[in-house]
């Protein structure tokens, strides 16, 4: 059975940085689609960035482009989220998901609009005061 561990949550000051992990067990995730979501208090879940584990593609939420940076090791069947310039509205429980299906070939763009994210980590929260 796959699991993905989120960690690296935490408190911060605005300005600040955080990196997130997502650790895959029970199955290789290297040729998958993976995204990371946001819960914040009191508002529907959000997408984030979306990578391709084949080729490295991504895809980004505009409200975080720039700031957010998502990558992969997969030696480590590992996905990133470098977040750098924190704002206070960043804040909430952050978590990823993976698709199961292996693909050969797949966009940042696919990942985002058509995977099926079937499997869920437990979320890592992040705080960012001002």
């Amino acid at each position: 059975q796959v699991q993905l561990v989120e960690s690296g949550g935490g408190s911060v000051q605005a300005g600040g940085s955080l990196r997130l992990s997502c650790k895959a067990s029970g199955a290789t995730v290297s040729s998958n689609c993976l995204k990371w979501f946001r819960q914040a208090p009191g508002k529907e879940r959000e997408g984030l960035a979306t990578i391709y584990t084949g080729g490295g593609s991504t895809y980004y939420n505009d409200s975080v482009k720039g700031r957010f940076t998502i990558s992969q090791d997969n030696a480590k069947n590992t996905v990133y989220l470098q977040m750098n310039s924190l704002k206070p509205e960043d804040t909430g429980m952050y978590y990823c998901a993976a698709d199961l299906d292996v693909l050969t070939y797949a966009s940042g763009d696919y990942c985002w609009e058509s995977a099926d994210f079937g499997v869920w980590g437990q979320g890592t929260q992040v705080t960012v005061s001002s």
